[in-house]
C-alpha cells in the first residue's frame, strides 16, 4: 500500500493541474467508431471517407449532428475482414441516445477486377451524407465502440454498360469496451484525488466535484480494483479494496467518508 501511496501522490501535480478539463470528460461517454468489411470477390475496395457524424437528438433527423475527429483518406476494405478493423474517428458526447451515424463519403472510391481498377460511381446523396441507424444510449463514463461492417460483395453493382456503381450495405454494432467507478464523498471539503490501482500500477484518476463531494472515473476496463482516496492536507487518506468493475455498466461505491 505504501508503493501505491507513492504512486497515487506522485501524480497530485499533475492531476490538479488538468482539473478544468478532466471535470467535463468525466460526465461524458466516449464514443469510437471503426470500420470492417464482409469479404467480397474483389483484389481491392477502396472507399474514400470524408467525415463521420453522430445524431443525438432523436426527435429530429435533421438537427443533433455532431462532428467525429478522423482520420479522412481512402480505405482498402478487403484489408479489414476475418475480425480486422480501423479506428476512424472517436467523440466525446454527453449520456443518453444515439439515433443515426452519418457516413460522408468523397468522391476518390474505385475497385479493382482481376488486376484492373474501375471508378466507383457514388451517388451525390451518399457523398453528401449516408445514413446509418445506431439507436444505442450511452451512459457517462464508459467507452462505446460503433463497428460499421460494410459489406463489399453487395455494395458493388455491375451495370449494363460495364461501370460500377457503389450502393453501400452497411450493418452497425454497438459494444461497451469498459466500465465506470463512480461515488460520493464527505466531507466535500477534503476535495480528494482518487485513484483506481490494480496491484503497483494506477489505471485512472480523477478528483471529486468541490460541490457536490461526487466523482465519476471513467474509461476503465473490467476487474477488480482498490480505489484510494488521497485528501487535502488536514484528512486521512484512505482506501477502498475488491472494487468490481463489470462491462458497460457503472459501478457504485456509494458514500465514502474521509476522516480527519
Amino acid at each position: 500500500m505504501k508503493n501505491q501511496m507513492k504512486c497515487a501522490a506522485g501524480l497530485l501535480p499533475i492531476l490538479f493541474a488538468f482539473m478544468g478539463c478532466s471535470k467535463e470528460s468525466a460526465q461524458t461517454a466516449n464514443l469510437q467508431v471503426r470500420l470492417s468489411d464482409a469479404p467480397g470477390d474483389f483484389k481491392e475496395v477502396n472507399i474514400d471517407i470524408e467525415g463521420v457524424q453522430v445524431n443525438t437528438d432523436s426527435s429530429s433527423a435533421s438537427s443533433g449532428w455532431k462532428s467525429l475527429n478522423i482520420k479522412k483518406g481512402v480505405y482498402n476494405l478487403l484489408k479489414l475482414t476475418n475480425g480486422l478493423d480501423t479506428l476512424l474517428g472517436n467523440i466525446q458526447l454527453p449520456e443518453g441516445q444515439v439515433s443515426q451515424l452519418r457516413l460522408i463519403l468523397g468522391s476518390n472510391n474505385t475497385v479493382n477486377v482481376s488486376g484492373q481498377p474501375f471508378a466507383l460511381n457514388t451517388p451525390s446523396g451518399q457523398q453528401s451524407g449516408l445514413k446509418i441507424q445506431v439507436h444505442t444510449t450511452l451512459k457517462a463514463g464508459i467507452t462505446y465502440k460503433i463497428i460499421l461492417d460494410f459489406d463489399a460483395a453487395r455494395s458493388i453493382v455491375l451495370t449494363g454498360s460495364g461501370k460500377f456503381n457503389l450502393k453501400p450495405v452497411i450493418r452497425s454494432a454497438v459494444e461497451a469496451e469498459s466500465g465506470a467507478i463512480k461515488g460520493i464523498v464527505t466531507p466535500m471539503t477534503s476535495t480528494p484525488a482518487v485513484f483506481v490501482i490494480n496491484g503497483q500500477d494506477t489505471i485512472a484518476s480523477t478528483y471529486t466535484d468541490p460541490f457536490t463531494g461526487k466523482f465519476l472515473i471513467n474509461g476503465v476496463v473490467p476487474g477488480a480494483y482498490t480505489v484510494w482516496f488521497s485528501p487535502k492536507s488536514g484528512y486521512q487518506a484512505m482506501g477502498i479494496s475488491n472494487v468490481n468493475v463489470t462491462l458497460g455498466n457503472v459501478t457504485n461505491i456509494d458514500t465514502v467518508r474521509i476522516s480527519q
